[in-house]
């Protein structure tokens, strides 16, 4: 007998208010932050006020330079 398990993925009120400058951003949307340099990314994931921001080229910079992905407080970012 097979057991199948099925998860679903549901936002938590929490990564439903995150905001970027007054604006409700979500999972798919761009924002843009400065480590370094200013830059933006696409966000993959919410955690609490945390975004983790994905850039297929790598990010630029001492700290996340090469990085394809990052973790940002949504408080340092700003949309464009």
């Amino acid at each position: 007998m097979r057991t199948v398990l099925y998860c679903m993925h549901t936002l938590t009120k929490e990564s439903e208010m995150v905001t970027v400058e007054g604006q409700r951003v979500n999972v798919g949307d761009y924002v843009c932050f400065k480590s370094d340099v200013e830059q933006c990314g696409q966000i993959v994931k919410i955690t609490g006020n945390v975004l983790v921001l994905k850039r297929d080229s790598g990010f630029e910079g001492d700290y996340i330079g090469g990085s394809t992905t990052t973790q940002v407080d949504a408080r340092d970012c700003w949309i464009e």
